[in-house]
């Protein structure tokens, strides 16, 4: 069980902070300032455990940390080295053959490789831990060019960092690629924050959307090539399911929320994130607003951005609240 944590009383405004504990036995940080506290287990693939407004959880857990211990993404999870779902078992990429033949990946119900290969990988080093006025800043890094099976699914060594820094009522992720061997490196990486508004029932949480463009997936969730240019909605979720994937536009607005029982829930996509999915399953008490470098299928389709040694390619992301 998680251990108890102080929060802070409605409206109150905190010094930033750094805590140690455990959830559910795995070594936990929290980052604590403003009205916001966020958790992360370094040791089981950096997942954000936990994110409390106002000692209100945001985040839902489905599963659990067990669940995501055996490989089912949960929380805040970083989709890596690709996000969502590959067309099959092999790919060409960066002018190299790949083939998953044979692999231990995670697969989707039909038989797809699916989230990358880092769920729950203890790999992660932490990097930074830093409380400073009203901020709280998390640093960890990868290195994928030091575990020879994960190279097997995506032979392109690399290094991975996350910043997350924790202020006021906001929360950013960022995340740099930086290539550490000859090849370029393709970027195909994402987030997956499974999101909730307490205080209110699904049905009743108004999905908040930019205008978009809506990509057409098949009967696999891949994309079919068709597309169409949506409007900004602001509409409840309703008994509506989604697994949508959109393409953002330039437009200063890039951000998807949810808004319910007066607070806003939003999800602002930086530089690097040109592409949002939206997956909310029938009946279930959450909805995911997930942050890509690229489309579905990207890495396959020969379509990643490649990152050229010596350079670096960073993407953010910010959680953010407001009252409504």
């Amino acid at each position: 069980m998680r251990r108890s944590l102080p929060v802070s009383e409605r409206g109150s405004v905190r010094a930033a902070s750094i805590r140690v504990g455990d959830v559910d036995g795995e070594p936990a940080v929290t980052l604590a300032a403003g009205e916001l506290e966020a958790t992360f287990l370094p040791g089981l693939g950096l997942l954000g455990a936990s994110l409390r407004h106002r000692g209100e959880e945001l985040l839902a857990l489905p599963g659990g940390v067990a669940g995501y211990r055996a490989g089912h993404v949960t929380g805040l999870p970083i989709l890596a080295p690709w996000a969502n779902r590959l067309p099959g078992r092999r790919y060409r990429a960066a002018g190299v053959e790949v083939s998953l033949d044979g692999l231990d990946l995670h697969t989707d119900p039909a038989g797809l490789p699916i989230h990358g290969t880092l769920t729950a990988h203890p790999g992660w080093r932490l990097e930074r831990l830093a409380a400073d006025g009203d901020r709280a800043v998390l640093k960890a890094s990868f290195d994928y060019g030091a575990w020879p099976r994960l190279q097997a699914a995506f032979p392109f060594p690399h290094e991975l960092a996350v910043a997350a820094t924790l202020q006021g009522a906001s929360l950013e992720v960022a995340t740099s690629l930086r290539p550490t061997g000859e090849r370029p490196v393709p970027v195909a990486f994402g987030w997956h924050p499974y999101l909730q508004l307490p205080g209110a029932p699904r049905a009743d949480w108004r999905l908040l959307l930019p205008a978009r463009r809506h990509l057409e997936l098949d009967g696999r969730g891949l994309p079919t090539g068709r597309a169409a240019d949506e409007a900004a909605e602001a509409d409840p979720v309703g008994d509506r399911a989604y697994d949508d994937l959109y393409a953002l536009g330039g437009d200063p607005d890039r951000s998807l929320g949810l808004e319910a029982a007066g607070r806003r829930l939003l999800v602002d996509y930086g530089d690097g994130y040109g592409h949002a999915q939206v997956f909310a399953p029938p009946e279930a008490g959450f909805v995911c607003l997930e942050p890509m470098t690229g489309p579905t299928g990207a890495l396959a389709a020969g379509t990643s951005p490649l990152v050229a040694p010596g350079d670096t390619f960073t993407a953010r992301f910010t959680i953010r609240v407001e009252d409504a």
